[in-house]
């Protein structure tokens, strides 16, 4: 399934859960409730259906929780997220994004948003935010992964043997090995 057939899909997914969704500019508000805590995540779109389709694809924290928890469907999911819709000018789009982020964090929701909304000038972050890694962290976290891999093919599948007679220079480079799959 290409790009544009995954994103028609989604679409119909938002409009099946939902009902009509414009393709306007505008605010949506995806909320939730379960045991007593309410969440919410606000969202402003240059086109809405599409912007919320695409949730439904993504990888960032508030798309996975819509796939972890699902849509709200009062007898199959009552914790899913229920969503409201405000249609506005792309003018002022930063504007209402921000009063619907205060408006919805003084009914007492948490957020899932990371910043105070807004796209322009004076964004500022109001969940902690994860610290940036520096290239040679993302290498050093790169090598980890290579090797949890590596120990859980060897775990599961694979045993490793000295080649040919053992010498010492071999017996050192085997238990070096171990060591490197150990200390993971």
């Amino acid at each position: 399934m290409d790009y544009k057939e995954r994103q028609k899909a989604n679409e119909d997914k938002i409009t099946n859960a939902f009902g009509y969704v414009p393709q306007s500019s505008g605010i949506y508000i995806l909320t939730r409730e379960e045991n007593g805590f309410k969440f919410a995540y606000v969202g402003q779109a240059k086109h809405l259906r599409k912007r919320l389709a695409e949730h439904l694809s993504g990888f960032q924290h508030i798309d996975l929780s819509i796939k972890s928890h699902g849509f709200y469907s009062f007898s199959v999911n009552p914790t899913g997220y229920n969503l409201r819709v405000i249609e506005c000018e792309e003018s002022n789009l930063d504007l209402q994004e921000q009063f619907y982020i205060r408006l919805y964090a003084n009914a007492g929701y948490q957020l899932r948003n990371k910043t105070a909304g807004g796209q322009g000038q004076g964004k500022f972050e109001i969940n902690e935010p994860k610290a940036k890694k520096t290239y040679r962290e993302g290498l050093k976290q790169g090598e980890i992964n290579a090797l949890k891999t590596v120990k859980a093919y060897f775990d599961k599948y694979l045993d490793f043997v000295i080649k040919g007679d053992c010498n010492r220079l071999k017996s050192r480079k085997y238990e070096e090995f171990k060591k490197m799959l150990g200390g993971i």
